[in-house]
């Protein structure tokens, strides 16, 4: 920087010269030089003012502009929404094989009160108490005369209350758009659906999640913005599911029974065209869970997924495949089976005497629980322990419900040769109805492990073989003749040809160990057209008892068998499968020539 001197030399000599005081020249120049630096002070000033004046404006904009915005928006809760992200309510509709819905969205609005705004707070209160019973008008009262700024008053509600609450004329009683969760059918596939909520909330929208069943499972993809148009697709049929509640639930109240459940499945595919189970609940008000007292009995339990049950008799079919694909019998050998049994302090017993001896086939027609313990033996715990292992009965089923995951199979502590004998015969191992409905699917379609679904599926899932076609078709002619001449002659139907197995077994206590007396768990498993199987047909009722003879009776011959047979004359011509009608026998006839 170059400065001017106060006293340059040029002037002063010139001034001198002049006869002017050189002092003056200095004083001018001082005084110059302060004009300067004053003149540049102010200008530094003006601008840092100015930079300030700017920032103050922004910050004030900026506060009055977000004031302006919260004043002229309806208020949330505190935790209806994370800043950023934003709620999304479009959820998938949920439809049955052939397109019809089984679960879909619906438009309505929610009630909620700015109290601060209200004009008339107790009339309001009163007439709200008029239009919901349900709701407490101290506590509106005391909640309108707060201090609260907002309050959710009902998270849905109809059209006719929506106007009643209008009609108020309240400017503090608001309406929120809402995107809820509908199932048209009511009670229908409660179990398989299972039920939706909502999630996160705001005035404007709230997030439906699932809160079990299928609902839950999908979840994710039911809320996938890029799917919303995609519905989807179950493999019930929304026809046979609704016929088989309405049989099920006429078979259980006939025969007095607790509970039932039933379960109608492709042999082919693992597709599940019915899954029941009663009592039952309506989604759309789906109930609370139990805290107290047995899962089993409240209605939110789906005995055919959840429930885990000595199956009784309807095992023994396993033990003899199993013998069968072994070498070990075939259908025309004799079984010693003079009892009772006696494997150390345990004696083994069959319901009736059927004498000495009984071939394998006829084992399975008269139920003896000796001759399956006896077949039991030749096979050997560890190869039973496989067998059944590769038929599903030691796993949960990987069905497309949350609930399928409590499903799990009850094994005992230590396979000793009386495990092996007494699960051959359906004793000491427990599992679910849809378990036992997928090792009959094994049998019925020729021997191929299949997985249940509720998703429809294009083509045949068939998984590995466990057993041989021809013990599988041996299998069958021994279940037809279960119906033919054994203990399931009410399940005849007639046109279709049917194929099962009978189970009886005592239900054990909850508490203390051991078995009731007087309960049982009634269980008929069955495929049907018999000559060639398409659907397998698991029914299970809990506790029933049939009181039309002098003395009740509780086998499944009696309680579960009419109950099957009823659900198969129902669905099967909504199956599309066709009655055979076989011909007249010409008995009395002679036919003569011309």
């Amino acid at each position: 920087m170059i400065r001017t001197p106060l006293r340059p030399l040029a002037r002063i000599l010139d001034a001198r010269s002049k006869g002017e005081n050189p002092d003056a020249i200095e004083r001018e120049n001082i005084r110059l030089r302060h004009e300067e630096m004053r003149d540049r002070a102010r200008t530094r000033a003006e601008g840092r003012l100015l930079v300030m004046g700017a920032m103050f404006f922004c910050a004030f904009a900026l506060v009055g502009g977000r004031m302006g915005v919260l004043a002229s928006s309806e208020p949330s809760e505190p935790r209806s929404s994370v800043a950023g992200a934003s709620i999304v309510a479009q959820r998938s509709d949920i439809v049955d094989r052939k397109g019809r819905i089984l679960a879909t969205n619906f438009e309505t609005h929610s009630l909620y009160a700015q109290p601060q705004q209200m004009i008339e707070p107790l009339k309001a209160a009163d007439k709200l108490a008029e239009i919901f019973p349900d709701l407490d008008r101290d506590r509106l009262v005391k909640d309108f005369t707060g201090k609260r700024k907002f309050l959710w008053i009902k998270k849905k509600i109809s059209p006719e209350q929506m106007q009643a609450v209008h009609d108020l004329g309240e400017p503090g009683l608001l309406f929120g758009p809402r995107e809820m969760r509908l199932y048209p059918n009511g009670k229908l596939a409660a179990h398989v659906l299972g039920g939706a909520s909502f999630g996160r909330e705001g005035v404007h929208a709230a997030e439906v999640i699932g809160v079990a069943g299928i609902e839950k499972h999908f979840d994710d993809r039911l809320r996938d913005p890029a799917r919303g148009h995609e519905p989807l697709r179950l493999s019930l049929d929304l026809s046979v599911q609704s016929a088989t509640e309405r049989v099920l639930y006429g078979g259980m109240k006939l025969m007095n029974a607790k509970g039932a459940a039933a379960v109608l499945m492709d042999v082919k595919t693992g597709e599940l065209i019915a899954l029941a189970s009663l009592p039952d609940f309506d989604p759309n008000k789906r109930p609370r869970a139990p805290i107290e007292g047995s899962p089993s009995d409240s209605p939110l339990f789906n005995r055919a997924v959840q429930g885990v049950y000595e199956l009784g008799s309807t095992f023994k079919i396993f033990a003899v495949v199993q013998a069968m694909e072994l070498g070990l019998v075939n259908p025309s050998t004799i079984i010693d089976i003079k009892g009772p049994l006696v494997w150390g302090k345990h004696r083994i017993r069959d319901f009736h005497n059927y004498g000495k001896e009984l071939s394998v086939s006829k084992v399975i027609v008269k139920s003896s629980n000796i001759g399956t313990a006896r077949i039991a033996q030749m096979i050997g715990a560890k190869r039973q322990q496989d067998f059944l292992k590769n038929l599903g009965f030691f796993d949960p089923t990987p069905l497309e419900i949350v609930e399928a995951k409590g499903g799990k199979p009850l094994l005992p502590p230590k396979w000793s040769e009386l495990s092996a004998m007494t699960i051959s015969y359906g004793h000491g191992l427990s599992s679910s109805p849809l378990h036992l409905a997928a090792g009959y699917a094994a049998i019925a379609n020729g021997g191929t492990l299949v997985t249940p679904t509720l998703i429809k599926q294009p083509r045949a899932q068939l998984g590995p073989r466990v057993m041989s076609e021809r013990s599988a078709q041996a299998a069958q002619i021994m279940l037809r003749k279960v119906v033919t001449e054994g203990t399931a002659s009410f399940g005849e139907v007639e046109g279709y040809a049917v194929a099962g197995k009978t189970g009886t077994a005592d239900k054990p206590k909850e508490r203390g160990g051991g078995y009731y007396k007087d309960k049982v768990i009634a269980t008929f498993a069955s495929f049907f057209p018999a000559h060639d199987p398409q659907y397998v047909l698991v029914v299970t009722l809990d506790e029933p008892v049939e009181t039309s003879g002098k003395e009740p009776r509780r086998t499944a011959g009696w309680t579960a068998v009419p109950v099957a047979a009823e659900l198969i004359r129902r669905v099967a011509p909504l199956l599309g499968v066709r009655p055979v009608i076989e011909p007249a026998e010409l008995s009395g006839i002679t036919l003569t020539s011309n």
